[in-house]
């Protein structure tokens, strides 16, 4: 593979098959992924925060 080649996004979640589950199993997927959901978002913020306090100590260099 050559270096000016596009790299492919990695799949971050497997996804399942879902017509062998019942509503009870969906339910919890659901659950699942909404817990992931929760903690992404978490992440998020947290990263936001950081920024902002980097941003109010230094300014806003480098930005347009």
């Amino acid at each position: 593979m050559q270096d000016d080649e596009p790299t492919r996004p990695v799949p971050r979640l497997s996804k399942p098959v879902l017509d062998p589950l019942g509503v009870a199993e969906l339910r919890e997927y659901i659950a699942e992924l909404q817990g992931e959901i929760a903690r992404v978002e978490q992440a998020i913020a947290r990263k936001h925060d950081h920024r902002s306090a980097a941003e109010s100590v230094f300014g806003n260099l480098g930005r347009s």
